[in-house]
């Protein structure tokens, strides 16, 4: 079999390799004996879903894999990510597994996990559960088959959580919130919670069929909820993605204020309140130059990792912080979650409009965003277009030339043949030609010359986080 688990778990298109059914029981099966030979006693697994409808045989799938290893499996239904790594931890169990491929279309899915301590898996545990797959497992005897019941309460355990992150004293009221759960996990708890805490709520995308996850809805396409912002006079726009990990934030004007803006507004915010840990936040090597700037300026660091929430967070927990994110929307609060949880995020950033009585077009607009240009290469099948002698000469002449004045970065999509080149420069015309020398070069390497090369794309910077990606070479100014 080949490797099943990228950068966060396995995702793919549903009935189609590595996302079927046969290797979603595998792999519960394996699971399952790697954490019960970790504990004894009463072994317990939680289950949550987005709203696909491939969500229900991958379920059944797990599960069966699962009890087979004698692994009780407690099923909670349609919940965002966060609430897994919330439940897993709180109610004891030895596992968690969530059934999403996030941001994704509806023909996509995925399955992640999370440690009985409620944060990802690590590379080296995936690694082993690699192997226990390959070699093949040993079912449990008859009398030791684990039992799988349904709980309905996991959704108000998770909204008393989030509830209790909001500063008590406080409520919503007289705020006309826009909430667009993208027709994803969040679907109830979203606008449940909003309006419990005193919200006008306008929902949208809360209407699942199965195949609408993410379908011009949501964190990906916020244009949606920005047309109801202005439509009904809102004071602010929260968008979500499928599983609810992230979110993207819309000003009374419909405006997007991207990760960024936010994780710049929270920074400032908890070091004058001495709450931030380490005084650094830590985001990706696809955060703006602007950010950073704007933390040098309040004395404070970025500190950056490579691409995907599970690297901030791997930082985070390395270093003590307890802030991090990325700019397409994932924030992390180790204070208050063990992973990314857009709409925790979504009230905090409502309880600071309260707060300091702004509205949300001044708080998203913290720092000017530095200009950044991206275009996407495609590269033929086997091609390995960053190794050729051509491209590694094209990127020293661009980073030379960017040297003070920016940064380069190139990098493989960990989910598409894509090579992504970025820059970042208050010049226009030295990013726009440091970018297409880069290009220029990377297409000629990616496409032999008996196939036709496929057209650049440039890419919205908010698609450019979506996939979990691994850096190739970064220069900062």
């Amino acid at each position: 079999m080949s490797k099943l688990f990228g950068t966060d778990g396995v995702r793919g298109t549903a009935n189609v390799a590595p996302m079927t059914a046969e290797n979603a029981l595998k792999i519960g099966a394996a699971v399952g004996q790697y954490f019960r030979r970790e504990s004894a006693g009463v072994h317990r697994v939680m289950i949550g879903k987005d709203t696909r409808l491939s969500g229900y045989m991958f379920e059944n799938a797990l599960t069966a894999g699962l009890t087979s290893m004698g692994m009780n499996v407690l099923l909670m239904g349609p919940v965002p990510t966060p609430a897994v790594g919330l439940l897993t931890r709180s109610m004891r169990a030895d596992l968690g597994v969530m059934i999403s491929a996030s941001h994704n279309p509806a023909a996509d899915n995925g399955i992640k996990f999370f440690g009985p301590d409620g944060y990802k898996l690590s590379d080296d545990v995936e690694a082993e559960l690699e192997q226990l797959i390959a070699e093949g497992t040993v079912p449990v005897a008859a009398d030791e088959i684990g039992r799988a019941r349904r709980i309905d309460d996991a959704r108000f355990r998770y909204t008393e959580r989030l509830k209790s992150t909001f500063p008590r004293q406080m409520r919503l009221d007289g705020l006309k919130v826009v909430i667009d759960c993208a027709n994803g996990a969040a679907h109830r708890v979203a606008p449940e919670t909003l309006w419990e805490l005193g919200a006008q709520v306008i929902p949208v995308g809360t209407d699942p069929d199965g195949q609408n996850i993410n379908d011009k809805c949501g964190s990906t396409h916020p244009e949606t909820a920005a047309q109801m912002v202005r439509q009904h006079g809102a004071d602010v726009g929260i968008c979500l993605d499928g599983d609810a990990d992230r979110v993207i934030l819309l000003d009374e004007n419909g405006t997007v204020g991207d990760g960024d803006q936010f994780m710049a507004l929270m920074a400032a915010r908890w070091a004058a309140e001495d709450r931030l840990r380490g005084g650094a936040l830590v985001a990706t090597v696809m955060s703006n130059l602007g950010l950073e700037r704007f933390l040098d300026a309040q004395g404070l660091r970025l500190e950056r990792t490579k691409v995907g929430d599970r690297h901030v967070v791997a930082r985070m927990r390395e270093g003590g912080f307890n802030l991090g994110g990325e700019q397409s929307g994932h924030i992390v609060m180790t204070d208050f979650a063990t992973t990314g949880d857009g709409l925790m995020a979504g009230l905090q950033f409502l309880a600071e409009m309260i707060k300091s009585g702004k509205k949300a077009s001044e708080l998203l607009h913290q720092f000017d965003p530095v200009p950044q240009l991206l275009q996407n290469v495609a590269y033929a099948a086997g091609a390995d277009p960053l190794s050729a002698d051509s491209v590694k000469a094209a990127i020293a002449v661009s980073e030379a030339q960017l040297e003070g004045n920016g940064r380069l970065l190139i990098r493989k999509s960990g989910t598409e043949p894509l090579i992504r080149v970025m820059a970042e420069s208050e010049d226009a015309d030295v990013m726009a030609q440091a970018v297409a020398r880069v290009v220029e070069a990377v297409t000629d390497a990616a496409w032999p010359s008996a196939l036709p090369k496929e057209p650049v794309q440039r890419a919205k910077l908010a698609d450019c986080n979506a996939d979990q990606d691994q850096n190739h070479r970064t220069q900062k100014a």
